[in-house]
């Protein structure tokens, strides 16, 4: 069989719990939280798994959930949000006096990756506060910064940063960011909450200067959501629920109640793909012998050397990165003050 070598092209995901999917490697994982479709599950790298897995050691917090666009399932994903990020500031082990930065990093003019500054629009600052007088209790010394991306400011996002951090020295660094996903599953309905820090772009393969506490002397806890998938990882999804809906429907064929059901609402996505190497062959010839990365590695071969390997996003995505970055507010300012109100 044809022997594929792409070892200079990783697979574009910025999620752990996609890792973890692919590689089926048992490694530390408890479920924190879930209620009806959202969970909270956490894992933890350790040192001596972070070179293997390529993942910096640390905590990751991930929220998994169907839907926001209705008001209690989006009040319910903020809880769940909120526990999620109430956990990574234990595990830095903040303080209530503890001065937190909140950096939105992303591209405002590019909407799926605008969800850092649109978020941080939404922030409660209260540092200039402190800075006047007495705050009311109940509110931590809150402040955010916008450093846009390196291609408009030509200038590196973590020295942007480390110029900020040195003058007003806060305890905490809290960044938020656009992720890139393997899975078509996962795209705007994860929310990865790590105390491990992050490489702006690493997702697309724009690799900058990390941003964590190595590199700063400062913890960091990275929050992102995956808005954008590559070409390759389409053709494989859509390929695995090709599979995925033959199997259904011969597991079905005589049961008369899914008959009753139309194409258009059959709902395989859980189905067990249960067809045979040979029935793989005879549906997609030798490309039905592949195995999962095989696959996404031969789709990176054929796409990438003509620049067909395109990230695209939902059509939505002007809607959902709005209630998104709504959500992220929202759940970094009830963590951080005790007393927040947002009417007032």
């Amino acid at each position: 069989m044809h022997t594929i070598d792409l070892k200079n092209k990783g697979l574009r995901t910025d999620l752990v719990i996609d890792d973890i999917v692919r590689e089926n490697e048992a490694i530390e994982k408890q479920v924190l939280f879930q209620e009806k479709t959202v969970q909270v599950e956490e894992v933890k790298i350790t040192k001596e798994q972070a070179s293997s897995w390529k993942k910096k050691e640390g905590v990751y917090l991930t929220v998994t959930f169907e839907d926001i666009t209705d008001k209690n399932n989006f009040k319910q994903v903020e809880q769940a949000s909120i526990k999620a990020l109430k956990k990574a500031l234990e595990e830095v082990k903040i303080t209530k006096d503890s001065k937190v930065l909140v950096i939105g990093l992303g591209n405002s003019k590019s909407t799926p990756d605008s969800l850092g500054p649109r978020a941080t629009d939404n922030v409660l600052t209260t540092r200039h506060l402190f800075t006047l007088g007495e705050v009311e209790e109940g509110y931590r010394n809150v402040a955010s910064f916008k450093p846009s991306v390196t291609g408009v400011t030509g200038i590196e996002t973590k020295d942007l940063i480390e110029g900020v951090t040195d003058k007003i020295k806060p305890d905490l660094l809290i960044v938020i960011d656009a992720l890139a996903s393997s899975s078509l599953e996962r795209l705007n309905k994860t929310i990865q909450i790590t105390t491990a820090g992050i490489s702006p772009g690493s997702g697309i393969g724009n690799n900058r200067i990390e941003i964590s506490k190595d590199t700063l002397n400062i913890p960091v806890i990275a929050i992102g959501i995956p808005t954008v998938v590559d070409g390759a990882t389409i053709v494989q999804n859509t390929l695995e629920l090709l599979l995925k809906k033959i199997s259904y429907q011969l597991t079905n064929q005589n049961n008369y109640k899914t008959k009753l059901v139309s194409a258009n609402n059959q709902d395989y996505k859980d189905q067990e793909n249960i067809l045979t190497i040979d029935q793989k062959e005879d549906l997609l010839g030798m490309v039905g012998l592949l195995t999962e990365e095989e696959l996404k590695q031969l789709l990176l071969e054929v796409l990438l050397p003509v620049n067909y390997n395109m990230m695209v996003t939902p059509k939505e995505i002007d809607f959902l990165i709005e209630k998104l970055s709504l959500l992220l507010a929202n759940t970094i300012n009830k963590s951080l003050h005790k007393n927040f109100n947002p009417t007032n």
